[in-house]
């Protein structure tokens, strides 16, 4: 018992959060969790790429039938509205969303698919460093979306 106890204060908050479910992290954070909400919270921790509400409902239809659009709009802007999801516009019209607490990364948006395409790059990490600081910022937070057709 005490190895387990010394394991889990070994564990910063943060760590504790990023494995909890979406689900565990909007109750902690005092939301009242329905069943419908917990199904669409089911689905955005299932789910890798950047759906938007029409699949997220989709999803959730599979799971419960009777989950409204509605349901599923109202959802998602309660958990942006607690930093708990990201809403991005990759300019096709659509609110696309991912979890608030993944890592700072970049998109790039295939035009001809809409496929969208994380990335991290070391050089660019730097350089938006570089650039805050010559101007006299630091850098707390930023959005790299790229859009790009395939070469060849």
């Amino acid at each position: 018992m005490s190895g387990e106890r010394e394991v889990s204060e070994r564990l910063s908050m943060e760590d504790i959060l990023i494995e909890a479910s979406l689900e565990n992290r909007a109750r902690a954070q005092g939301i009242k969790m329905t069943a419908q909400r917990a199904v669409v919270c089911s689905v955005l921790d299932g789910i890798d790429d950047h759906p938007d509400a029409l699949q997220i409902h989709d999803k959730a239809r599979q799971i419960d039938p009777r989950i409204a659009l509605a349901t599923v709009y109202r959802t998602m802007r309660l958990l942006e509205d607690r930093d708990l999801i990201k809403s991005h516009n990759f300019g096709d019209g659509r609110s696309r969303y991912e979890d608030g607490l993944k890592d700072e990364h970049g998109h790039l948006i295939n035009s001809d698919t809409g496929e969208v395409i994380e990335f991290h790059d070391a050089e660019f990490e730097n350089l938006k460093k570089r650039i805050a600081k010559r101007l006299g910022y630091d850098v707390t937070g930023h959005r790299l979306e790229l859009y790009g057709k395939p070469l060849g």
